[in-house]
């Protein structure tokens, strides 16, 4: 559980991370991709990016016994 967390967090965060970059401009790949330079998909792509970084925490938070540590 701890490492399918952790690896769809990772992808999550590298999905926005990319939403964001081509809402921004700065990736045009495809180039004819109507997200590339549409502002509202930095927005977007921020959500999902602060998804998977919370994915990637509860995946490194879970313990072996099943439940949550404490992150402090």
């Amino acid at each position: 559980m701890k490492a399918l967390l952790t690896i769809i967090g990772i992808i999550t965060l590298a999905a926005g991370l990319f939403f964001m970059g081509q809402g921004a401009g700065l990736i045009r790949w495809p180039a004819e991709s109507f997200m590339v330079s549409a502002t509202q998909w930095v927005y977007y792509g921020g959500g999902i990016a602060v998804l998977g970084i919370l994915l990637i925490v509860m995946g490194t938070a879970v313990s072996g016994s099943g439940g949550m540590t404490k992150i402090v």
